[in-house]
């Protein structure tokens, strides 16, 4: 069921756009022949088909006994919507749980401060789209126990399994790996890119291109793999 649903969400990143191949320089100044940018799930139907990936990922992990939860938190900004979006899936789901994010800058009218939804409380995960330097994480983390509830788990969309660092000083591990060590929670991710390449392996992702675009994939991997 798991590699199904991960096998799925990679054909609908596909086949959406969202999951895009070529050359893109990375934050981190490396050159990807792939790109996964969330933020062009820009529409209710792809936006409520990604929350229903998100949610059946964070209960089938919940069934196998690898996390536990009670709420849910979006670092701002992707992670606002996305957080809201997998919320509603999860309800829909028969799984009602709270929410809440924050804001980069605090209010002093209104509600004021940073944070906004349900007050933070018991087993909180994390959700977002990527996982780059694990700097949104950190900070999310640390908002979480201020007050008072304790960080679950991190979902994210896409772990990349890249490691650390920029194109010519690379790290030893990858950003979702930095996080479990520092952090001790799990990184959960609907697909991977070992996904990705099982994808353009396979006779579904077969195309006039699909063989050069997973040499350039396997051999981006190869280089900066974790």
């Amino acid at each position: 069921m798991a590699d199904d649903l991960r096998a799925q969400f990679i054909r609908f990143a596909v086949h959406a756009g969202i999951l895009r191949f070529g050359e893109f320089r990375t934050k981190a100044g490396r050159l990807s022949p792939y790109f996964f940018n969330a933020g062009l799930f820009s529409d209710g139907a792809s936006l409520g088909r990604l929350a229903r990936f998100y949610a059946d990922t964070l209960l089938a992990a919940e069934r196998a006994g690898r996390v536990r939860f009670d709420m849910l938190f979006g670092p701002a900004y992707k992670g606002i919507t996305l957080a809201s979006a997998t919320a509603i899936a999860l309800a829909d789901a028969g799984r009602n749980v709270p929410f809440a994010f924050n804001r980069k800058e605090a209010k002093n009218h209104g509600e004021g401060g940073t944070l906004i939804g349900a007050p933070l409380a018991g087993r909180v995960v994390i959700v977002d789209d990527v996982i780059s330097a694990g700097t949104s994480v950190g900070e999310s983390v640390a908002l979480i126990r201020a007050h008072g509830a304790t960080p679950a788990a991190v979902l994210i969309a896409l772990d990349r399994e890249e490691r650390s660092g920029n194109a010519t000083e690379i790290g030893e591990r990858s950003a979702a790996q930095e996080v479990v060590l520092r952090h001790g929670i799990p990184v959960l991710s609907i697909a991977s890119l070992s996904d990705l390449l099982g994808y353009l392996g396979s006779d579904e992702g077969s195309t006039a291109n699909a063989s050069v675009h997973r040499e350039r994939v396997a051999a981006y991997r190869d280089r900066y793999g974790a």
